[in-house]
């Protein structure tokens, strides 16, 4: 009813969409950064409990080319860019590529494990670029209490797919490179641009494995319209507040605050997909994020 709508007004969908996110710029400025974080944890893990719902329809590989052509989308028509200078474009097409694969290992894990035990396998990249150069005694800790919540993870995992968890490892990988690449183009664009195009490039980049995994299932109007909601969650939304947040505020800083990400990834996974988890694996977890607020408020204050 609502797309009927926007259409029999004149503008696509993706029009409207766009124009919305875009006129609330100042509301995203006004936000603190770490909140920004937060909101887009809770975004992005919802977003990625959905997607799963997907799977079975679409693959693992078509809902990450949804998802990325989508942003991208809505993405460009925001920020309607202009050819980055020749210095940016490494930057851009680097980020694009990071962007792709990481999502879609992410998503293959997702077909072989619960979405809270991916995403705390997953997380030991950011809390590695939070912890990377420390000397102090206090980080190398936290460290291993977090390497010891992934250890306990695996082995209280009965029956767990390994290719599953080295799937969300190499995602892991990953995403400790995308955080250092949002900071690297967060301060080449003072707004998205930066961001769209980067998007577009990911989208390219997952494309073909997206057509070949799902084929025809792409154009179903179902899938099209929750791949478009995917997409705003996932990546529109927390891309967009972790970029703003990381003009604002050190790597080592947005990695360790992303300390609730295994905890809000595995309660979406049981309120969404029903995937209840142990009380071993929860303890697991909750090792991982206390590791990461642990290297939160000892942080020095210069970094």
């Amino acid at each position: 009813m609502v797309v009927a709508h926007v259409e029999r007004a004149g503008r696509s969908p993706l029009t409207w969409i766009a124009s919305a996110v875009a006129g609330t710029p100042r509301l995203v400025g006004s936000i603190p950064p770490t909140a920004q974080v937060l909101l887009g944890i809770v975004s992005v893990q919802v977003g990625a409990a959905f997607a799963k719902q997907l799977f079975s329809v679409a693959g693992s590989s078509g809902v990450v080319t949804l998802r990325l052509v989508f942003a991208a989308a809505v993405l460009l028509l925001i920020w309607r860019p202009s050819w980055p200078a020749k210095r940016d474009l490494p930057v851009i097409l680097s980020y694009g590529v990071v962007l792709a694969t990481m999502n879609v290992l992410f998503y293959l894990s997702l077909e072989r494990i619960p979405l809270g035990i991916a995403v705390t396998v997953e997380f030991l990249g950011p809390l590695a670029v939070a912890l990377l150069g420390s000397r102090r005694i206090l980080d190398v800790l936290w460290a291993l209490l977090a390497a010891g919540g992934v250890v306990l993870l695996a082995q209280s995992t009965v029956g767990a797919d390994t290719v599953g968890l080295l799937f969300a490892l190499g995602a892991g990988v990953c995403w400790a490179a995308y955080i250092l690449l949002s900071a690297a183009l967060g301060s080449r664009s003072s707004d998205g641009s930066g961001l769209a195009l980067a998007m577009a490039c990911a989208g390219l980049v997952a494309a073909p494995f997206g057509i070949a995994d799902a084929g025809s299932a792409l154009l179903s109007p179902t899938v099209l319209v929750v791949g478009l909601g995917v997409a705003l969650m996932s990546s529109v939304i927390p891309y967009s507040l972790e970029l703003e947040a990381l003009r604002k505020i050190p790597p080592r800083v947005f990695g360790v605050l992303m300390s609730m990400e295994p905890a809000v990834a595995a309660v979406a996974g049981l309120l969404v997909l029903s995937e209840a988890l142990t009380p071993l694996q929860w303890v697991a977890i909750c090792c991982v994020v206390a590791a990461s607020a642990g290297a939160t408020r000892t942080a020095r204050p210069d970094v």
